[in-house]
């Protein structure tokens, strides 16, 4: 029996860490003939786009830099099975898998990739085709995964997001004048990312003065007032904001566009306050716009999220070995104070289509802060080092032509 292994959904500094773990273990298990990977998700086993992942890993050291690999070496999609005249998609699927004698699947990726292994599951158990398990494994920067503790490839965004939020602050604080700024974070519907950010208080920062999250609605005559009172006390203050917020009676930011998945393509709520503040408070004022540098960030990557993407790939391969199908692995954490976690398995049919929001008993009563309580959540996730192998004086990356 041999396996196949996909990603999907956006790139993190994680995900090919738990590709790593899926081979690791695979590899270890003795269990298969040959590990195959999926060439841009699941379109790659519609198409029969296959590659023998051992021609490629051909050393522990191809194995150490894969994890260190940012983005998804073996490409990514957004595809989404139909729900209607679904049939000739899955027998595309079943004949892929037949051709290749799969017998295990391993899809890797978030939300939309959990509803993929749910589909197929459930087309198989419905067909009574037994001999073909489906397992998913988590990866979201966003970390709105239900039923995980937390998602792999988030804490190094958080880790990167936080630095990058420090220097932005450092920077702001250089000249004598009134200045805001505002960083602009991913997450569409949950602020977890953004949050994230009060972890500088653990350090002793004032920076981000204010954090605003999808979770609470958004408003600017409020947010104006806010940023006038702080700006008497800090001349130069620092707005942490989702790209997700919902402003009241505006929607002016928002593209319209949408993904196969139905997910609104959202850019601009950072440049649309700063004209807001610009025009209210008659002071220096910039946006800045995080966009996709706090997918891939290796350089600043949190060891303890990429030694822990490597074990929950190696824990799905135990997973699909003791016989369970149409699962998704899931971090349990047993404390936080000292930080310990254990993996388990879920159906994927509680974390597909579902989102995790940000708890709103760790948002202050003005909606615009985070408690001290969430601080303990999310610092455990963005601890540990990594040594990034180095070329030219930059950092050398496992690619896949």
């Amino acid at each position: 029996m041999n396996i196949a292994v996909a990603q999907s959904g956006g790139p993190t500094s994680a995900i090919n860490a738990s590709l790593a773990g899926v081979y690791l273990e695979a590899v270890e298990s003795g269990k298969f003939n040959k590990i195959y990977g999926s060439l841009n998700g699941i379109e790659g086993i519609i198409k029969q786009k296959l590659i023998n992942l051992s021609d490629y890993l051909k050393n522990p050291e191809d194995i150490d830099l894969l994890i260190h690999t940012p983005s998804t070496v073996l490409g990514s999609c957004r595809y989404k099975i139909p729900e209607e005249n679904a049939d000739e998609v899955y027998q595309k699927i079943l004949r892929c898998f037949r051709k290749y004698d799969i017998g295990v699947f391993f899809y890797i990726g978030g939300n939309d990739s959990m509803d993929t292994v749910m589909k197929l599951s459930e087309y198989f158990e419905k067909n009574n085709i037994n001999d073909i398990k489906v397992i998913g494994v988590p990866k979201t920067i966003d970390n709105d995964l239900c039923g995980t503790d937390h998602s792999p490839g988030f804490g190094s965004a958080s880790k990167y997001v936080n630095a990058t939020v420090q220097e932005i602050a450092r920077d702001s604080r250089v000249y004598s004048v009134d200045s805001v700024t505002i960083i602009e974070i991913m997450g569409r519907h949950a602020g977890w990312l953004t949050a994230s950010t009060c972890c500088l208080r653990a350090n002793g920062e004032t920076a981000p003065h204010f954090i605003y999250l999808p979770e609470v609605p958004f408003n600017v005559d409020k947010f104006v007032e806010d940023v006038k009172r702080v700006q008497k006390e800090h001349k130069a203050v620092i707005v942490a904001v989702s790209e997700g917020v919902k402003l009241e009676n505006s929607h002016q930011y928002r593209s319209g566009k949408t993904d196969a998945f139905g997910h609104q393509y959202l850019s601009g709520i950072g440049k649309y306050l700063e004209n807001i503040v610009s025009d209210n408070l008659k002071c220096k004022v910039r946006s800045v716009e995080l966009n996709v540098m706090q997918r891939c960030s290796s350089h600043i990557a949190s060891g303890t999220d990429l030694d822990e993407s490597v074990e929950i790939g190696r824990c799905a391969v135990k997973t699909a070995l003791a016989g369970n199908t149409g699962c998704m692995m899931c971090y349990i954490r047993d404390s936080s104070e000292p930080y310990s976690i254990h993996i388990e398995s879920i159906p994927v049919s509680q974390t597909a289509n579902h989102e995790k929001y940000f708890p709103k008993e760790w948002i202050n009563s003005e909606g615009n802060n985070i408690s001290d309580e969430a601080i303990k959540y999310f610092l455990p996730l963005i601890q540990g080092e990594v040594q990034q192998k180095m070329k030219n004086g930059m950092p050398v990356h496992f690619v896949i032509e």
